[in-house]
């Protein structure tokens, strides 16, 4: 998933103000420097969502059949293949329904 630099810092902000809110959250650090890990984190996380999603299409165009893009074949390796993915790094993933 794509986003802009000013979406992520967006989002840091809403985590910040609500983990801020929490009576559970006790900071050691101060508000800035939790919203910049919370910056770094979501950017790290989404390099490593791109880098799944090309291996995946790189595997899906290395079939020997050419399988389209959008096409429900396309779909369902994709999903399987992303699961396998995750699934080598150690994430869980629950398919959706």
């Amino acid at each position: 998933m794509k986003l802009s630099r000013e979406k992520i810092v967006k989002i840091s902000h809403i985590v910040t103000d609500v983990l801020v809110a929490s009576q559970d959250v006790q900071f050691i650090e101060d508000r800035a420097t939790i919203r910049q890990n919370i910056t770094d984190i979501i950017g790290s996380l989404l390099k490593e969502e791109e880098q799944v999603d090309t291996q995946v299409r790189q595997k899906i165009a290395s079939q020997k059949k050419e399988i389209i893009e959008g096409s429900e074949e396309w779909d369902v390796l994709y999903r399987r293949y992303y699961a396998e993915e995750l699934r080598r790094m150690g994430i869980v993933h629950q398919p959706s329904a």
